[in-house]
């Protein structure tokens, strides 16, 4: 038989719910398996350097999401006029 703090324990609010939010899912690498390097040492397919594609497995996701939106974007081709 439960004691009354034990079935308290089990009904209480509190242990009914969980209030925790899933955790962060972690950001994607931009790598599109097209892994060659051009003349300025950008790779053809993600358009990162050697040392970022090096450095992308211990990188915090801050400095991922950095680069997947601010630098990245500036390093594609533009577009042919």
């Amino acid at each position: 038989m439960k004691s009354k703090a034990a079935v308290a324990a089990c009904t209480s609010p509190s242990s009914m719910f969980s209030w925790k939010s899933p955790p962060p899912k972690p950001i994607l690498t931009p790598c599109i398996g097209v892994c060659e390097l051009d003349a300025a040492g950008l790779c053809k397919g993600c358009h990162r350097t050697v040392d970022e594609i090096a450095r992308w497995g211990s990188m915090s996701d801050g400095e991922r999401a950095r680069l997947m939106s601010e630098v990245l974007p500036q390093r594609e081709p533009s577009p042919a006029a």
